[in-house]
């Protein structure tokens, strides 16, 4: 098999104005921070040479949104700088729906919620935080706490974030979500759930000390998170849905509870 097209990414669908990837786990979508290896972009670079134009930076050819490195699913790339603003423009506006299927430690009572938890990055700069909801009252406070300063500091270097789901399944110690996202922080639905008291299985960024132990125990390898569907519209107003199954190795791991 040619070079070029070695590891890439399952292409769900394509044409002269963008592609829509079905991102593995385990594959970064840009370098920065502490990534080592192959990247999407220099995969992108690869086999579209003239992507290295298209976009606002040179390191992120294409790209309008990411997934986390260990979270699989749809991913849409632009090709030509036209389809990279109308996309961009698509986010800006939250026009776009991204739909995710996600496994969380422990039982959802509810069969649905919002969490609207403000987001801000955290203080060992690799990780995020999610802002208590009462993060706003201590500002009317006439003498907040020595304890409350972090949070009122926070709370200004915080950002709007809302997630949503519908529970699809619970199992005995975990629950089968599907989850929207309003808005698109860094790292938001990890985050959330982990606020929210529920860490997604697998993850070894946002967890508590018995979910590492589960994680541990489990050898997962990946977050079980993953973005199932992808909707927005082309450069012709039309709207483009696309939709993709389980990972297999999420699908695998499910009867194991």
């Amino acid at each position: 098999m040619d070079s070029i097209y070695k590891n890439f990414p399952e292409i769900i669908f394509e044409d002269d104005d963008f592609l829509v990837i079905n991102k593995p786990a385990g594959l970064a979508v840009h370098h920065g921070g502490n990534i080592e290896g192959e990247t999407l972009t220099d995969l992108l670079v690869k086999r579209y040479p003239k992507i290295i134009e298209v976009g606002d930076d040179k390191e992120r050819p294409g790209i309008v949104h990411r997934l986390d490195k260990d979270v699989s699913g749809l991913m849409v790339v632009a090709k030509n700088n036209k389809s990279f603003e109308n996309l961009k423009e698509q986010f800006k506006k939250r026009e776009i729906n991204k739909q995710y299927l996600a496994l969380v430690y422990g039982k959802i009572e509810n069969d649905a919620g919002e969490i609207c938890f403000p987001i801000k990055r955290s203080k060992d700069g690799y990780r995020m935080a999610a802002m208590p909801l009462n993060a706003s009252d201590l500002l009317v406070r006439r003498s907040p706490k020595s304890r409350d300063k972090g949070n009122i500091s926070g709370l200004f270097k915080a950002k709007e974030a809302i997630t949503s789901f519908k529970v699809l399944k619970r199992f005995v110690n975990y629950t089968y979500l599907e989850v929207k996202i309003k808005t698109g922080r860094t790292h938001q639905i990890r985050v959330h759930f982990f606020a929210y008291g529920h860490p997604l299985v697998g993850d070894t960024l946002y967890f508590t000390r018995k979910t590492k132990a589960k994680n541990e125990k489990l050898n997962f390898g990946r977050v079980f998170l993953m973005a199932s569907r992808l909707s927005f519209f082309n450069q012709a107003g039309e709207k483009k849905d696309f939709t993709i199954n389980l990972a297999p190795e999420l699908e695998s791991f499910l009867p194991k509870f």
